[in-house]
C-alpha cells in the first residue's frame, strides 16, 4: 500500500517549490481552496502533482474545484491511482 506521508510530502513539496502558498504551515487537512490559488492556478498544481507522479488523476474522480476538498483528498487519488497503476502481483 502506498504511503499517504510520503504522497503528502511530495505534494507539499510540489507547493513550496513551485507555488507561492505562503507561510502556513501544510496539513493533510488544508483545503484545496484555503491555498491562497486561483482557478487556474490551482489547476495548474494538481497537473504538476500529476507530472511528479507520473500519473493522471481522472476528473471524475477528483475536481479541485470542489469546495471541501483537502491535501489528504489529492494524497488519497493519487495512492488509489498508483495502486491502479501497478501490475497484479502474481
Amino acid at each position: 500500500m502506498p504511503s499517504s506521508t510520503s504522497t503528502f510530502e511530495t505534494v507539499a513539496d510540489v507547493l513550496r517549490t513551485q507555488f507561492e502558498t505562503g507561510d502556513a504551515p501544510l496539513e493533510p487537512a488544508t483545503p484545496l481552496n484555503a491555498l491562497g490559488l486561483d482557478s487556474m492556478s490551482l489547476m495548474e498544481f494538481v497537473f504538476a502533482v500529476e507530472d511528479r507522479f507520473g500519473l493522471r488523476i481522472p476528473e471524475e474522480r477528483l475536481d479541485p474545484r470542489q469546495a471541501d476538498l483537502t491535501l489528504a483528498d489529492l494524497c488519497k487519488a493519487i495512492d488509489e491511482a498508483l495502486a491502479a497503476a501497478r501490475p497484479a502481483a502474481a
